[in-house]
């Protein structure tokens, strides 16, 4: 099981995007499921119609109802989620990415991002981990 930020789900739907290839290879090493956190949806939803357009979008939605992406709503992450954002407010990190965080450490799940503002930071604690850096 892997947990998808949203530059990762990006990067896997984007061919354009600088980081697809790296995001298929990762995601091709045996992460097995894709875990969508709720808590992006309307980031990854922004970016695509701005992106790739409504096509992009619908995609990713058609991967939920199918079910080759998983989406964790989250509910019992808030907790964790408001720790995590009261903790890293000089950062900030905001409610995506701290609900990323918290469902990767609830599923014991390596995260798929390649936004190396904020997730390394957090990552050093030991909490949860980077996919890639050590493999699945």
């Amino acid at each position: 099981m892997i947990v998808l930020d949203s530059s990762g789900l990006i990067a896997l739907v984007t061919k354009r995007d600088a980081h697809h290839l790296e995001a298929r290879s990762i995601i091709r090493a045996g992460y097995g499921q894709l875990v969508v956190p709720a808590g992006i949806m309307s980031e990854v939803a922004y970016l695509l119609e701005h992106r790739g357009g409504v096509r992009s979008v619908d995609a990713v939605l058609q991967s939920i109802e199918d079910g080759s992406l998983r989406l964790d709503c989250g509910e019992q992450n808030i907790p964790r989620i408001r720790q995590l954002v009261t903790r890293y407010r000089d950062m900030p990190l905001g409610f995506a990415d701290a609900s990323v965080i918290a469902c990767g450490e609830r599923l014991h799940a390596p995260v798929l991002t390649f936004d190396l503002r904020h997730f390394p930071v957090v990552a050093r604690e030991g909490s949860f981990r980077i996919a890639g850096d050590d493999g699945p």
